[in-house]
């Protein structure tokens, strides 16, 4: 019944390009809000990992953000 389908089992090109907008649209964001608390950008790329994202935001949620104590140091 499949054979039918003129794509076969191959993957369609444009399924490619929707990921790679979709993980640029999640990922820019991500990198941006760990570069404000103080963190690697490139730890915003978990965001990507289906359980590592969600460590991720318990981290960011949680953990004391070096730009915080930076501040509390000047003040």
């Amino acid at each position: 019944m499949m054979d039918d389908n003129m794509f076969g089992n191959t993957m369609w090109a444009g399924h490619w390009l929707w990921m790679l907008v979709i993980a640029i649209v999640v990922v820019i964001p991500a990198w941006r809000i760990c570069q404000r608390t103080g963190y690697p950008g490139w730890m915003g790329i978990l965001i990507l990992i289906p359980v590592a994202n969600l460590f991720l935001l318990y981290f960011i949620a949680f953990a004391d953000w070096p730009t915080e104590t930076k501040g509390d140091q000047n003040g």
